[in-house]
C-alpha cells in the first residue's frame, strides 16, 4: 500500500465528507493505493455515523471508534498501529490541512529520504494574539530545547516512514512531539515542508489556552524522559550528591567552628538548618534514582484504551 492518512477526528461530522472526497479524488489522481484511517475520539455528534456511510462507499475508508474522549495522542496512537502504508500521514479533520499536499509529501519522505516530513504553515489565518505569538514562542522553545530546526512543531499536517510510526508511541498530550519522540527513537532526518493553512470552514477550534501550558510541561517531560528515561540515577543520583555533598560540608564547617573556635552553638545557627535540609534533599533524590532504576518506564496499561468499535481493521 502506497500511502495511509490517519485522522484524528473529535465532533467533526459537518468535514468529514467532503475531506474524504477532497483525499479520493487527489490519491485516485496521482494512483496511489491508500486506505484512510479515521479515529473517531468519542465524538458527541453523529461523526461516527457518518464514518460508518463513508465506509459503506468505500472500502478504503476505517474507522476507530473510542469509548470516551481520549485526547489526539491517543488517537493517533491507535492509527499508527493499524496504518499499513508504506508512507503515512496525518492530517487534521477540520479542512485546515489540504490533502493536495499528500503526494509532495510522500514524495519527500520516499525521494529525499526523509524519516519525517513536517509541514510548516507559513501563512496562518488564526488569530495572531491567541494562536500566533503563543506559537511562536511555544515553537522556539521547542526548537532549542529539542536541537530540532523545525519551525511548526505542532502542525497536525506530516508525513513518516512506516518504520517511524511503528518504532515510537504517542501518550499524553505528546502528539506536538513525535518528531522529538522520533528523534529518540533513532530517527534523525527530519525535512519540513510549507503547506497551504486554509481557514476553518466547519465547527470551531477544541484547544484553548491551557495547550500552551501542558505543551511546555510536555516539553520538559520528554526532555527529560528521552534523556534520562532509561538511566534516572544519573539524573537524581548527581543532584542528591550535590545537595548532600553540600550540606555536609557545611555541617563539618559548623562542627569545627564550634568546637575548635569556640563559636556560637551550631543550633543557633540558620546556617545549621540549611546543612540539615540539603542532606535530607539529598538523600530523597538519590533513593529516588534508586526507586526509578527499579521501576519499569513502560508501564503496559499506558496505552490501554477503551475501543468500543472497528471498521475494516
Amino acid at each position: 500500500m502506497d500511502v495511509s492518512i490517519v485522522i484524528p477526528l473529535f465532533n467533526e461530522d459537518e468535514s468529514l465528507t467532503e475531506l474524504s472526497a477532497w483525499i479520493e479524488r487527489v490519491v485516485n489522481a496521482h494512483q496511489l493505493s491508500y486506505e484512510i484511517i479515521m479515529i473517531d475520539d468519542g465524538s458527541t455528534d453523529n461523526s461516527w455515523e457518518v464514518i460508518e456511510k463513508l465506509r459503506a462507499n468505500n472500502s478504503n475508508i476505517k474507522g476507530i471508534k473510542f469509548q470516551r474522549n481520549y485526547g489526539k495522542s491517543a488517537a493517533l496512537n491507535e492509527g499508527f498501529k493499524a496504518a499499513q502504508g508504506q508512507v503515512i500521514i496525518t492530517m487534521d479533520a477540520d479542512m485546515q490541512d489540504s490533502p493536495d499536499e499528500i503526494p509532495e509529501l510522500r514524495k519527500m519522505i520516499l525521494e529525499g529520504n526523509y524519516d519525517i516530513v513536517s509541514g510548516w504553515k507559513k501563512k496562518r489565518y488564526d488569530n495572531a494574539f491567541t494562536k500566533n505569538l503563543p506559537s511562536k514562542l511555544f515553537n522556539a522553545a521547542a526548537r532549542k530545547m529539542s536541537g530540532i530546526k523545525l519551525n511548526d512543531f505542532n502542525c497536525g499536517l506530516k508525513a513518516y516512514k512506516y518504520k517511524v510510526v511503528k518504532s515510537i508511541e504517542v501518550y499524553g498530550e505528546m502528539h506536538r512531539y513525535v518528531p522529538v519522540l522520533a528523534k529518540w527513537a533513532g530517527f534523525r532526518k527530519v525535512g519540513e515542508k510549507v503547506v497551504e493553512h486554509r481557514a476553518r470552514k466547519y465547527g470551531v477550534t477544541k484547544f484553548g489556552w491551557d495547550r500552551f501550558i501542558n505543551g511546555f510541561l510536555d516539553l520538559m517531560s520528554i526532555f527529560f524522559v528521552g534523556k534520562f528515561g532509561k538511566r534516572p540515577m544519573h539524573f537524581f543520583g548527581l543532584w542528591g550528591t550535590v545537595s548532600f555533598m553540600f550540606g555536609l560540608l557545611v555541617f563539618i564547617y559548623l562542627t569545627i567552628s564550634k568546637f575548635f573556635f569556640d563559636v556560637t552553638g551550631m543550633t543557633q545557627r540558620p546556617l545549621f538548618f540549611f546543612a540539615i535540609l540539603a542532606m535530607i534533599i539529598g538523600t530523597q533524590l538519590f533513593l529516588s534514582g534508586f526507586i526509578g532504576e527499579l521501576i519499569a518506564r513502560n508501564s503496559p496499561e499506558r496505552n490501554h484504551y477503551l475501543i468500543e468499535q472497528k471498521l475494516g481493521l
